[in-house]
């Protein structure tokens, strides 16, 4: 089986009758990846069913943003690669869905420890969007599982201090993370930042970018430099199409060829980050100065 289902609720709690066999079925040293969807998802709502959107082998949703993860990463061709669907509800308000976000994360932290704790010859990994972010960095805070190898991060909806927290915890220290960021979501970023205020006024999202951390990658998509740094090891990507999208981080062509690598490769994050020259990244764009690089 290359997908499984695991949703939690608060009232509920995990669902993961499906999970232990899928598993158990996994070959020796395989990998298995959580994918953490965003806001405005919950997998009690057909209408809203991540499972039947991005979640999914095959999507049932019409709905032009409805591109399969699992599918793009390669999880139906790849025996050895189990990915975990993880659902929460994150329909409501967005100041108290974010608070909810670290909730399900704690819970995936239990998950996460569990799974360890059976299999502890598997790698894990996170592949998060938006609000999800703040999902599997909550679970990288508080989990037990330090077998965590791969966090990748699209249009996180988190503040940077969370984030350095996070990776000072056991897990955190020996996991490495790809946040994809782009001036495509500044709109994006100004709305978390209105309704879910970070602890320290000074804070900003992830989309800001974080400095001179050994295990932090950031990767600006879309900068002309970072498009032509990754067309010089093997991958083009697209260039913008609108001014503002939330979504470009999975969306965009040719990124899912290099989240495969990141997750399939120990080496190539490593390579990756040697060319990304981060002083030279576009101090301005078209004439204006870049509001996503790191202070």
């Amino acid at each position: 089986m290359a997908l499984t289902n695991v949703n939690w609720h608060p009232d509920r709690g995990l669902s993961t009758d499906r999970l232990w066999p899928a598993l158990r079925a996994l070959p020796h040293g395989g990998r298995v990846t959580l994918l953490i969807h965003g806001y405005r998802f919950d997998p009690d709502r057909p209408d809203r069913c991540p499972h039947s959107h991005i979640l999914g082998l095959t999507q049932r949703a019409r709905c032009w943003k409805a591109i399969s993860w699992p599918r793009h990463l390669h999880m139906d061709r790849d025996a050895g690669h189990l990915g975990i669907a993880f659902g929460w509800p994150a329909v409501g308000n967005l100041r108290p869905i974010a608070a909810r976000a670290t909730q399900a994360g704690q819970s995936l932290a239990t998950l996460l420890t569990e799974i360890a704790t059976r299999r502890p010859d598997l790698r894990l990994s996170l592949f998060a969007h938006s609000l999800g972010a703040r999902v599997a960095l909550s679970a990288l805070a508080t989990t037990h599982a330090t077998s965590i190898d791969r966090i990748i991060l699209l249009s996180g909806a988190e503040y940077r201090d969370t984030a350095r927290a996070a990776l000072q915890s056991p897990a955190g220290r020996r996991a490495h993370v790809l946040n994809v960021r782009t001036l495509e979501n500044l709109p994006f970023d100004l709305a978390f930042r209105l309704s879910v205020s970070p602890a320290r006024t000074a804070d900003l999202p992830l989309n800001a970018g974080l400095a001179n951390l050994a295990n932090w990658t950031d990767l600006r998509i879309d900068c002309p430099r970072t498009r032509a740094t990754l067309e010089a090891i093997g991958h083009r990507i697209g260039t913008p199409r609108t001014r503002f999208c939330h979504w470009s981080g999975y969306l965009r062509p040719g990124l899912f060829p290099v989240y495969r690598r990141v997750l399939s490769d120990p080496a190539f994050l490593q390579r990756l980050r040697s060319h990304l020259d981060a002083p030279a990244l576009a101090p301005t764009v078209g004439g204006r100065p870049d509001l996503l690089s790191p202070l």
